[in-house]
């Protein structure tokens, strides 16, 4: 006697009906093969705004920035180019940053000063949560991303001691 699985087009159909009625039974129906979207899609893109920068001993001043940010098909790995100016201080910022089961890790270059350094953190639901750090300087950064608007808050008792920046993603 031929068994059912020994025909292959027999085969194919019992498999495709024994998932089906595995993924009734669980409540849910077979999906296209697609990857979980990774922390950082609805990222990539060009983003602009304005805010606030505190430089120690020359007070608070308004700052205007514009951005790139490229993300992998994964959604896990970013490359983040920003360009920021007031009327007395500029900083050009370019990271690279790795996020795996909520942590962050990656490194930043600011080329306008030379320096270079490591950020970690986690990001969970578009909240990051990050330090960066290099020789001599430390600073807290604090991200909520939703919807095409990015809220950007850094915290540092170095030369840069704050910058508060609203920024919008356009097309």
């Amino acid at each position: 006697m031929t068994s059912v699985l020994s025909n292959p087009l027999l085969k194919a159909a019992t498999i495709t009906v024994f998932c089906a009625v595995i993924g009734a039974a669980l409540g849910t129906s077979i999906p296209a093969a697609h990857a979980d979207p990774g922390p950082f899609d609805g990222y990539a893109g060009s983003w602009s705004g304005t805010g606030s920068i505190q430089i120690a001993d020359a007070g608070s001043e308004r700052i205007r920035c514009k951005g790139t940010y490229t993300v992998d098909g994964s959604g896990n790995n970013l490359r983040q180019s920003l360009r920021c100016a007031s009327d007395s201080y500029r900083f050009d910022l370019t990271t690279n940053i790795t996020a795996s089961g909520g942590q962050l890790s990656g490194n930043w270059t600011e080329s306008s000063r030379g320096v270079n350094g490591i950020v970690a953190g986690a990001i969970s639901g578009g909240n990051v949560v990050a330090r960066v750090e290099t020789n001599g300087y430390v600073a807290t950064f604090n991200i909520t991303t939703k919807s095409g608007k990015q809220s950007v808050a850094i915290a540092s008792p170095g030369e840069l001691r704050a910058v508060n920046m609203s920024l919008t993603r356009g097309n």
